[in-house]
């Protein structure tokens, strides 16, 4: 699902005039219960209601995340200490169906159970249709402290700010990535800072990575591998960016002895005296690095 990107700014676009809002109890019961059920997996540390209750692609962007960072599956869903929001206790404001998607929006006082005192703020359900029922594909949490006015009209009961587009299911599920078979060898991170820009990655074919106007580590999906691996990269300006700012990316290697630091294999970087200089970036290219014996001798600190 893209990411909710509501906190510089309201969203203008209009939505899609083939969504269907559904109000009816029946629609907006059902799509409710998916998520508690969802929830209680989770709660519970249930494997197979879990299983049961998401979507197969979410399935395999979780196991591929774990077994990426080499933790154990599915011992690691139920490892987070930030808890589901219990929907029970917010107000359900938009429930959409497009296609074999949906998108249930509630608002109060979302709490992840960390403590503290929860504002009134936007939860954001995404649901896949697959065989005869509805599964639970992502939850987005929507942050209105920088967005009082918002927040004071949804709570008079004003929705007008949930017809911004990314309130409405796409009406296509998202594509079903590759699945790794079991925990990566090495651990791999990509590491891009790219002020300004929008920076996209594809790592040994397989791991694709987004990044906008941000300094992020991500990651890397299968891994690192023995021998040559591969990065290519698109890079490209954003409005009202700056021209002349630095970028960096970089690929880091994660060694699971301690007391070992990550090594950096890969980097492509114009710093911030090349950047003045009117050093520019690649619009695309291809960089590689090969994991040989020597490497593998210093992630495992001989």
């Amino acid at each position: 699902m893209k990411r909710l990107i509501l906190i510089v700014g309201v969203l203008a676009m209009a939505a899609s005039a083939h969504a269907q809002t559904l109000n009816g109890a029946e629609t907006t019961a059902e799509l409710r219960n998916v998520y508690n059920n969802w929830r209680a997996s989770m709660v519970r540390k249930d494997a197979g209601l879990w299983k049961r209750y998401t979507s197969t692609t979410k399935q395999i962007k979780v196991r591929n995340r774990i077994w990426s960072e080499r933790r154990p599956f599915p011992q690691t869903v139920f490892a987070s200490p930030i808890a589901p929001p219990d929907i029970k206790k917010l107000q359900a404001m938009r429930v959409r169906a497009q296609g074999r998607t949906a998108k249930s929006t509630y608002f109060g006082k979302v709490d992840f159970g960390i403590g503290g005192d929860p504002t009134d703020n936007l939860f954001v359900i995404s649901y896949v249709r697959e065989g005869d029922g509805w599964k639970y594909h992502g939850g987005e949490f929507v942050n209105l402290g920088a967005l009082p006015i918002v927040r004071q009209q949804l709570a008079a009961g004003n929705k007008e700010f949930l017809d911004g587009e990314d309130f409405f299911p796409s009406g296509v599920p998202e594509v079903a990535p590759f699945s790794i078979r079991g925990p990566v060898k090495y651990i791999a991170k990509a590491y891009v800072f790219c002020p300004g820009r929008e920076v996209k990655l594809l790592i040994n074919r397989k791991s694709r990575h987004t990044f906008q106007n941000t300094k992020r580590a991500d990651v890397i999906v299968g891994g690192a591998i023995d021998g040559m691996n591969e990065l290519q990269f698109s890079i490209k300006d954003l409005p009202g960016g700056d021209a002349q700012a630095p970028i960096s990316i970089r690929v880091y290697l994660m060694s699971e002895v301690n007391g070992v630091k990550p090594l950096k294999p890969l980097e492509y970087q114009i710093d911030e005296a090349q950047a003045k200089g009117e050093a520019k970036p690649k619009a695309s290219g291809t960089l590689n690095f090969n994991l040989g014996p020597e490497m593998v001798k210093k992630l495992k600190g001989r």
